[in-house]
């Protein structure tokens, strides 16, 4: 992962995830780092500010929330009470949204060898006293730290 970015506050996570909006050719977007890290803050951020007004909250007992945002599915999962990988087929996922959606994967490491790889990693980090650290990878990290410099300088 590359040099981090440090996140002041929760408004800065939001803002952080708010960055990735409008983004070309972005398919999946893994979302690690430990429970309160701050990953379900990051997809707050990215869903409004492609127009969902209501609350976002982490999709833990459903696996999956769709959303339906400027005529795009997003697929916001949380992975943690995943038993194990092959779950997710019975959900029809594939078969539902094959890849037009934008898929926001929380604890992707329980969907091993389901999952596709993705086109961005963002993995977030608590660092004292409120804040958080942010490091990206994978073929989209560069555009999008250069977004997230144009949106949020203060960063």
């Amino acid at each position: 992962m590359n040099e981090g970015i440090r996140l002041p506050d929760a408004a800065a996570t939001e803002r952080a995830g708010a960055a990735l909006a409008g983004m070309e050719g972005l398919r999946i977007v893994y979302l690690e780092g430990d429970l309160g890290a701050g990953k379900t803050t990051w997809a707050r951020g990215l869903l409004q500010a492609l127009g969902h007004a209501g609350s976002v909250r982490s999709p833990t007992y459903t696996l999956v929330e769709p959303y339906e945002l400027q005529g795009r599915h997003v697929l916001h999962f949380d992975l943690y009470r995943l038993a194990d990988p092959e779950e997710l087929e019975y959900l029809g996922v594939r078969e539902a949204f094959g890849g037009q959606a934008l898929w926001l994967v929380e604890w992707p490491e329980r969907g091993a060898g389901w999952l596709p790889e993705p086109d961005l990693r963002v993995r977030l980090e608590p660092c004292e006293p409120d804040g958080r650290m942010l490091y990206v990878s994978g073929p989209a990290a560069g555009e999008y730290r250069t977004r997230l410099e144009r949106h949020s300088p203060s960063l």
